[in-house]
């Protein structure tokens, strides 16, 4: 009963502050306003605790989100995650159906010729991923992009270094074509 109860203040607390502040840009329901802003629907917990705490630490560069983090407690982190966890995931069919192929291919085959390890590899063949890797499946293929390429240019850092070693690999075609598959699934 005491599990329940804490349960439902945590959820209680998320809602207050999904509706104070992270609707602007993710919406109430973790769908975003905005290709800019990530979809955080059916986002692994752990995972977006863990992207909170990087963004008010500065391990994650984002004034945007470090000034959004600053006050939240890891309590609230986690509330927050396990709030936008259990929100409805709506993807939307991919734009381009042909570049969407290429990336399907890449995403779980990779690219032998260059040397690019299958995303599925670490991600999942459904693209859901783990709680220390992101969903991907859903996600705005924009989004997706300019984090591959963050990951390439070393702009992002804060997480698996893996990534860094396969991003470099990736042709900005291959980073497209992952992105739109990606966001049609």
């Amino acid at each position: 009963m005491a599990g329940t109860a804490w349960g439902q203040a945590d959820e209680a607390r998320a809602k207050k502050i999904v509706s104070g502040v992270c609707f602007v840009c993710h919406g109430m329901e973790g769908e975003s306003s905005s290709e800019v802003f990530p979809r955080l629907a059916g986002q692994h917990w752990e995972y977006t605790s863990k992207q909170l705490d990087h963004f008010k630490s500065g391990k994650r560069k984002s004034t945007a989100m470090a000034d959004m983090a600053a006050k939240l407690t890891p309590d609230e982190m986690v509330a927050l995650g396990k709030y936008f966890e259990k929100t409805k995931v709506s993807a939307e069919p991919a734009k381009d159906t042909d570049l969407a192929a290429v990336g399907r291919y890449v995403f779980h085959a990779g690219n032998k010729y260059s040397g690019v390890a299958a995303c599925a590899s670490c991600h999942g063949k459904e693209g859901l991923g783990t709680s220390q890797l992101p969903r991907l499946a859903g996600q705005y293929a924009s989004y997706i992009e300019t984090q591959l390429k963050n990951f390439g240019s070393r702009e992002r850092t804060n997480d698996n270094a893996v990534m860094h070693a396969i991003v470099v690999r990736m042709t900005p075609l291959e980073m497209a074509a992952v992105a739109e598959y990606l966001s049609g699934k």
